[in-house]
């Protein structure tokens, strides 16, 4: 699901929900109905890839000589480190006067800055016609990536101090794009998933606009991502990482 098909859900789950409320002719809680905010802050994200292969590399082996030989791929990646900002919109619904649940829709908006990293290529071993010794070192590249796309879609249970005041918990599904490339390879992205996870705090300023903190933390599963170098070699591995996230923002609640 791209971004644009996110913010049309943002926007179905804003009409819908406040058409709800408007139709409601009391609220079992005074947070009950729908919200839409817009948050800033810091992000993190740590990358985590696992060992990797190469499609058949031609490798000099001296003497004019070429062998065919397949590689193993090693690959080191720093966090990306940036600001980020998002919106959202969501319904929660009162259980009681106290505690209520809700589903929130939340993307994020441009995409992250970029970090480096590096990649080695050793021999696997074998070859034809002639064989290379395992774990000769064949060739290195400079790797940059960015996180882009992200959004979320979770449950928000929730706990009402007073009219004024609320604190919740976030739990869900999230989702965002990978892309890959350096200056000997071709660019490429790689799709993530996983769960998402939250705290957040509410405070009310006038009647209906509110202020709020939140921390999320995201954990994604690994995906095979393919990069091509200028070789026309493809270079695949596992990539996957966790993100984290401290925002605050403000919001309308109708």
């Amino acid at each position: 699901m791209n971004q644009l098909k996110m913010s049309a859900l943002v926007l179905a789950l804003t009409g819908i929900a406040t058409g709800s409320a408007m139709a409601q002719s009391s609220k079992t809680n005074a947070w009950e109905g729908a919200d839409v905010a817009v948050s800033a802050g810091y992000g993190q994200f740590t990358p985590k890839i696992g060992s990797g292969t190469t499609s058949t590399l031609t490798v000099p082996v001296g003497g004019g000589a070429y062998t065919q030989i397949g590689g193993n791929v090693a690959a080191t990646a720093n966090n990306v480190n940036t600001g980020t900002a998002n919106i959202s919109a969501g319904y929660n619904w009162g259980i009681t006067s106290e505690y209520l649940l809700g589903l929130r829709a939340t993307v994020y908006t441009g995409a992250s800055s970029s970090a480096t990293g590096s990649m080695a290529v050793t021999a696997a071993g074998g070859g034809s016609p002639y064989p290379v010794p395992a774990g000769t070192a064949i060739q290195s590249a400079n790797v940059q990536y960015n996180v882009k796309n992200l959004y979320s879609v979770v449950l928000t249970p929730g706990y009402a101090i007073d009219k004024d005041r609320l604190v919740y918990a976030k739990v869900g599904y999230t989702a965002a794009t990978i892309g890959l490339n350096g200056p000997t390879l071709a660019y490429s992205t790689v799709g993530l998933s996983g769960y998402a996870l939250g705290l957040g705090y509410k405070q009310m300023i006038t009647g209906s606009l509110y202020m709020l903190g939140e921390f999320n933390y995201a954990g994604f599963s690994n995906k095979t991502a393919t990069v091509t170098n200028t070789s026309g070699v493809n270079i695949t591995a596992p990539f996957g990482g966790s993100g984290m996230d401290f925002l605050v923002g403000v919001g309308y609640r109708f």
